[in-house]
Order: C-alpha cells, then structure tokens, then sequence
C-alpha cells in the first residue's frame, strides 16, 4: 500500500469508526498494533451486510509479514473478522469498536463475517 493511500485511508478512518484467510499457515494474534510499527486498517462502514465484498474498505489489503491490520467497526451492529482457515477470529466486534492482528507468515487469508457470511475480505501477506 503506498504512503499516499495509508495515509488517505488513515486520516478518513479518524473520522469514522470486522468479518476471515486461509493458508497452511497460521498467523499469530495481536492484540493492538505495535507502537510505531507498519500497520493497515479496514473500516466496516454502516450497512455493511448488504455490501459483500464492499463490507470491508478496502476489500483486500497487501502487507508485509510483520505488519498488523486492523478492522474498525463503524456500522450500528456487531461483525466479525474470521479467517477462512485457521488463522484467526475476532469474535464479534461491536459497533464503534476495533480487532487488529499481526501476521507473521506471508500468504493469502480469505476472511469473512460469521454474523453475515456475504461480508467478505482477503489479505495478501508478503
């Protein structure tokens, strides 16, 4: 993701406030970002079960093994972000609030929301 577009996609998630991957690998959780390490956000926008692969903005992330990724719950109700395979599920995330996980195996991660299995994501780890 260049610089430009974080930091378009940051400064737009400041003004607003998650559903899975799949791999041989498991990448392991984190619970919130590292303190200035690389790191990319989805917004889940209000309606977002009725959005498909629009739920997430953006729809799929590429990042690098290491970064961390973070869902942000702007809709009125609660999402997930839970991957296809064995890589992780945040539970439901309510409105308003957040999940992150770092990556730490490159590959592709399919995800959806469990809530509203038609929300739908990937995350290209390299």
């Amino acid at each position: 993701m260049s610089s430009f577009r974080l930091v378009v996609v940051s400064a737009f998630l400041l003004f607003a406030i998650a559903c899975g991957g799949s791999s041989s690998t498991a990448p392991s959780p984190s619970p919130t970002p590292a303190p200035g390490g690389p790191s990319s956000s989805f917004l889940i926008p209000a309606g977002a079960s009725t959005l498909g692969n629009r739920a997430y903005a953006p729809d799929d992330v590429n990042i690098s093994v290491g970064d961390t990724v973070t869902w942000m719950n702007n809709d009125s109700t609660g999402h997930t972000s839970t991957s296809d395979g064995n890589g992780w599920n945040s539970g439901v995330v309510a409105p308003g609030a957040r999940f992150s996980f770092t990556f730490q195996t490159a590959g592709t991660f399919s995800y959806h929301c469990t809530i509203h299995p038609g929300m739908v994501g990937t995350v290209v780890v390299h």
